[in-house]
């Protein structure tokens, strides 16, 4: 590759032989590829304690007319897992179909002035062929598209089901309102600074009547059936406990002075500071402000200012008239609204509204609310720290674990906060004033959206029966067909009056039908179960089919879905296990039983450093002396991997990456680049090592399939007819095999599927050209990694597969689709020792393995009459012999010099 920074497709232009070659014979091979496994396949390899079927899912996607990397890793995963089950011997379910509703089908036909179902359906054909361009073998005979009326039948079947159990209901709320996209938001829809999350404009708060389903009725087993979610990421189960929110405290009634209203209901988690409550605070909505708003002029205006105030203001005001009185201490407390007060936060059941109370002794919050609107009042507290040590700020509530009660507490004085929480609510509890309760922080699910594209919701308003169910027998209520859609703002369907205008069902009186749509949540919430029976016309689908192959077996998709869909789609099927619609007892009726969240695809992104623009690929390039630098500069652009958009200029288009490499290529390169879970930071340029990899084995096959003919049925001999060479080639063998196989249906470490395929290329191909290894051995191994292979680069085992056949007729019939088996790792029957004498190495040998387990006289007679060790030994007496691990150690006492005779002084003798 040049290596030229930008789009990788433009470095890739000039496509070599290898990759030609590789592209050839994806050609060659798709027909076959898309159908997946024909052949009947043996149960021998079926995974243990795991059933014959496997449903295997991914997320299906929103048809943009394009899918982009992020799609192309999912598929990628989820195929090489289908395959690998297939080859396993199960009856694999892998469906594919259309999230199709939403608002950017409906944006799309206003701007171009068409039917949304028209754009919708050409994204659906463009995707599908890039779908069969990437060789995904789905289950295409199951396909679903949410938009078409046999499917939203049944959406709105399972609305009317929840609406008769009680689970369905309208009222007048205030809702979350998208001023871009001028429709409704559920609270999950929008992000911590109170933003939409697809538009990004300020959310803005209006008071309309709006469907809700009671996903509260359900927040128990929702919580506590986490339990059963054993192989699902932490992040994401911690992420759905912390959406529900569970928190224990306690309720507590105070006393008004307002005999129109006896008393006043809060919640707390904080009772132990009931001493120093200093004011309460009502929401907008609340009865007493309601009340009050009607006779006083300023208050009403501040009402009507307040929903355009964000959520964490500090203002408030207080309501003249009306006092609350602290059950523990008989103190007259002001009551104020502010907007930091959500109507639905810990609101007694059937009230209207909510109340908290405001402690700025121990909580930040209240704290900035108290000086902005209590300037005068001393701030009062009751906790103090555990210990010396610890530095707090009374503005800042201590933990549990840090506090106990201060010095104006009375008996209570040094008691943790934790034991003080539990007397002082019993002690309220004898009183009569509060009770303990458990709250959640999750809501109902808000589902009316103001969209013509959407499933209708199937309800007649008549001015004498009220909101009237659509019976089932008139199920589907279809979309009416328009030409196009006029604009954003107000309710599409509203302004068709042949769709509005009907008569009522009960008793035939003009009525007028519901122009709301559902949120496209509740479209996804099931189709997992409509895949199993999509062509079912009387029901959503069968019993006997959910029961049978429910839950699904792995579920992939992106940790965007951990709260709203993964939530929604576990309420629904535990609601459609409720009423009998599937048997789900064994599973809690969860829907999915293995979650793999895979991680995001990551753009090269070129940023200049002197005024912070993002740069298109045609904006830099490589310097003479080889450096990426701002065209027509020498400035080098900042570089880093992001998640890839339009804006940063760092996205990478699938299709040009298989038209360049081939599929099979491009398949093995994304697992390769990055474990499952992880970002993937995008490089097109290292997939050149992938490819002469495949070629590789391309090559090898011919060679080994060109030794001679060999027979069917070969078995590797037992281990005492191996030698060392054909041993080790065996257990390397085995070993990668058994790393393949444990990754696939255990850790999903694919990234390792693919080094471990390239060390038995590298073991074949040394095999090939040593000539240690019988060549049997060889093609037999060469047998059973075309069969792994196929998982990621089914053109090219397709191909090695076919190259085998062609030159081998005695191994025609054998089936390369089979997994193959697992084989005992096997030992040398023999053993490489070495001798040491007096500490030095003096020879090495091979004999049997267990040698030393026949003595030490044993193997001294072997190295006395071996041909190497007898001229060490012979006519000698070692005085010490050490036999450990493969070594012989042997010490001899060097010989005694013998005494040297004085030599005679000739100088003497000359005197």
């Amino acid at each position: 590759m040049s290596g030229v920074p930008g789009n990788a497709a433009q470095a890739v232009r000039k496509i070599g032989k290898v990759s030609q070659g590789l592209i050839d014979i994806s050609k060659k091979w798709k027909p076959t590829t898309l159908k997946g496994i024909q052949t009947p396949l043996s149960k021998i390899n079926l995974v243990k304690n795991q059933p014959e079927s496997m449903y295997i899912l991914s997320m299906f996607p929103y048809p943009s007319g394009m899918l982009h990397m992020g799609h192309l890793r999912v598929y990628v995963i989820s195929d090489a897992l289908n395959r690998f089950y297939q080859q396993r011997g199960h009856k694999v379910i892998h469906p594919m179909g259309w999230d199709a509703f939403g608002l950017p089908a409906e944006n799309a036909a206003i701007e171009r002035g068409i039917n949304p179902k028209d754009w919708t359906d050409e994204n659906i054909a463009k995707m599908k062929e890039q779908m069969g361009n990437m060789l995904a073998n789905f289950s295409w005979d199951r396909e679903v598209k949410t938009c078409d009326p046999e499917y939203y039948k049944f959406t709105q079947m399972i609305f009317l089901k929840m609406l008769e159990n009680g689970l369905a209901y309208r009222k007048e709320a205030e809702i979350n309102w998208d001023p871009v996209d001028k429709t409704v938001l559920a609270n999950e829809q929008v992000d911590a600074s109170g933003h939409s999350w697809r538009s990004g404009a300020l959310v803005e708060k209006k008071m309309l009547r709006q469907w809700f389903l009671k996903i509260t009725d359900y927040v128990q087993p929702l919580l506590e059936d986490m339990k059963q979610l054993k192989h699902w990421p932490s992040k994401v189960r911690a992420m759905q406990r912390h959406w529900i929110g569970k928190s224990e405290g306690a309720r507590v009634t105070f006393k008004t002075t307002d005999a129109r209203f006896p008393s006043l209901s809060v919640y707390t988690t904080r009772v132990e500071t009931i001493s120093v409550v200093q004011f309460i605070s009502l929401s907008g909505n609340h009865d007493i402000v309601t009340e009050y708003a009607k006779t006083n002029p300023e208050l009403a205006q501040y009402v009507k200012d307040m929903k355009g105030l964000p959520d964490d203001s500090k203002s408030g005001f207080e309501i003249p008239g009306i006092k609350v009185i602290n059950p523990w201490n008989q103190e007259e407390l002001p009551v104020f609204v502010a907007p930091y007060v959500i109507d639905s936060y810990a609101n007694e059941e059937g009230s209207v509204g909510a109340a908290v109370m405001g402690v700025p002794g121990h909580d930040k919050r209240d704290y900035e609310f108290a000086s902005e609107n209590m300037p005068n009042d001393p701030i009062r507290t009751c906790l103090k720290p555990s210990s010396d040590e610890i530095e707090a700020p009374f503005t800042v509530p201590f933990t549990a674990k840090l506090a106990v009660m201060d010095e104006g507490t009375g008996e209570s004085v040094g008691t943790p906060a934790v034991e003080a929480r539990e007397d002082i609510t019993k002690i309220l509890e004898e009183r009569g004033v509060a009770k303990k309760s458990s709250q959640f922080k999750i809501r109902d699910w808000l589902i009316s959206r103001q969209r013509y594209w959407g499933t209708p919701i199937p309800i007649i308003h008549c001015h004498s029966c009220g909101p009237v169910p659509v019976p089932e027998s008139d199920l589907p209520v279809v979309l009416p067909e328009i030409h196009a859609i006029p604009s954003k703002g107000g309710n599409p369907l509203a302004n068709i009056p042949e769709f509005v205008d009907v008569k009522c069902p009960k008793c035939g009186e003009d009525a007028k039908r519901e122009t709301d749509t559902m949120d496209t949540f509740i479209d996804s919430s099931w189709y997992f179960f409509r895949y199993l029976d999509s062509k079912n016309k009387n029901l959503p689908f069968d019993y006997e089919n959910a029961t049978k192959n429910m839950p699904v077996n792995i579920y992939l998709g992106g940790v965007e879905h951990a709260i709203l869909h993964l939530l929604y789609s576990r309420f629904i099927s535990k609601f459609l296990g409720a009423i009998g619609m599937w048997d789900g007892a064994a599973c809690k009726s969860e829907p999915f039983d293995r979650l793999i969240t895979q991680g995001m695809v990551h753009g090269k992104t070129y940023v200049n450093p002197e005024n912070g623009h993002f740069l298109k690929p045609d904006e830099i390039e490589i310097s003479e002396s080889g450096k990426t630098v701002v065209k027509g500069t020498a400035i080098e652009p900042t570089i880093s991997y992001e998640k890839m958009s339009k804006s940063k200029y760092n996205g990478a288009d699938p299709d040009s990456c298989i038209a360049a490499h081939g599929p099979d290529a491009t398949r093995a390169h994304i697992l390769f680049q990055a474990p499952v879970n992880d970002v993937l930071s995008w490089d097109e340029t290292k997939i050149v090592g992938v490819e002469r990899w495949l070629h590789k084995n391309l090559t090898l096959v011919r060679r080994i399939s060109g030794f001679k003919q060999f027979e069917a049925g070969y078995k590797t001999p037992e281990g005492n007819e191996l030698n060392e060479h054909e041993v080790a080639f065996h257990n390397d063998m085995q070993k990668n095999l058994r790393s393949i196989t444990d990754s696939f249906e255990r850790t999903m470490a694919l990234n390792t599927v693919i080094s471990d395929y390239m060390k038995i290329t590298n073991n074949l191909e040394k095999a090939s050209v040593h000539q240690n290894i019988r060549q049997e051995m060889i093609m037999q191994n060469l047998q059973k990694f075309t069969s792994v292979l196929y998982p990621v680069a089914p053109s090219i085992s397709e191909e090695m597969a076919s190259v085998i056949k062609e030159n081998q007729p005695e191994l025609a019939s054998w089936n390369h689709y089979e997994w193959p088996e697992r084989e005992h790792i096997t030992e040398w029957s023999e053993k490489h020792y070495q001798v040491v004498i007096n500490g030095r190495t003096k020879f090495k040998f091979v004999a049997e393995k267990d040698l030393f387990k026949k003595g030490m006289e044993h193997v001294y007679e072997y190295l006395l009459n071996h041909k190497e060790g007898r001229p060490y030994l012979v006519n000698r007496v070692y005085d010490k012999m050490i036999l450990k691990y493969n070594i012989v150690s042997f010490v001899f006492k060097k010989p005694k010099k013998p005494k040297m005779a004085k030599k005679h002084n000739r100088s003497n003798d000359s005197n």
